[in-house]
């Protein structure tokens, strides 16, 4: 069994973000880089099956040279081997063509990632993969079983969970609590040094969408007290300030 998991390289939720030409590109500098929580939830799980059925598993990434230390810490994660697909990922389509593209070279039975990034929160590549491959596409999923062909799958709905079985080859769009994080040991870090990451050129694909221009959210106003006993005070500010009465 072949497993893919394909991973973003995203700023950590603690760093402080800020744009550069006009507000026209992300500044880089000065920003830490992780793997996206979602898809740490799908190389976590992604390790597990692996172990458990005897699968190879391959970690993705669109991206630049800038990439490489983060599927190095995939890899140190328990991946068997790295791709990274030398461009900048422009946005959705360009990324799930991408990934379409070495999926069909490598015939994978499982493709595994995170429900959607946290840069971008599109959400949309796992379903444009599924479709580019003529492959089911479930998301989000928070529990997955494989028994011989069939996978086994609990999905968050609206109001509860739907649970449901589909045929390999699928893709997944994974969240918690599907597996728990896996922090890369001492033996891990040192074997992902020489595991193979193969460096592919990329599938030449038009612009779909272009950035006109990003913009931060409003800085948090002040916070205003009232007194426990002032009821009218507070209803007077929740419905003429902020406006939600």
């Amino acid at each position: 069994m072949k497993i893919l998991v394909c991973i973003t390289h995203v700023p950590d939720t603690t760093s402080k973000i800020q744009f550069s030409d006009n507000n026209t590109k992300f500044d880089k500098s000065g920003v830490q880089f992780i793997i996206g929580p979602y898809d740490d939830y799908a190389l976590a799980r992604a390790v597990e099956l692996k172990e458990q059925l005897g699968a190879s598993l391959t970690v993705l990434n669109v991206g630049e040279v800038e990439t490489e230390p983060t599927l190095r810490k995939a890899l140190a994660i328990g991946a068997d081997d790295a791709i990274r697909v030398n461009t900048f990922p422009k946005d959705s389509l360009f990324v799930a063509q991408q990934i379409a593209a070495i999926a069909k070279q490598n015939n994978y039975d499982l493709i595994l990632m995170g429900r959607e990034s946290i840069d971008f929160n599109g959400g949309m590549v796992h379903g444009m993969v599924g479709e580019m491959l003529g492959m089911p596409s479930v998301s989000p999923v928070m529990k997955l079983e494989i028994e011989g062909n069939t996978v086994k799958m609990a999905r968050e709905i609206e109001g509860g969970k739907e649970y449901l079985e589909a045929k390999l080859p699928l893709v997944a769009g994974c969240q918690e609590p599907i597996a728990e994080w896996k922090i890369p040991n001492m033996r891990g870090i040192m074997s992902a040094r020489t595991k193979p990451l193969q460096v592919v050129d990329p599938l030449e694909e038009s612009n779909a969408s272009e950035v006109i221009s990003y913009q931060l959210p409003p800085a948090k106003g002040a916070v205003k007290l009232v007194d426990k006993d002032n009821v009218e005070e507070l209803v007077r500010l929740l419905k003429n300030e902020a406006k939600v009465l």
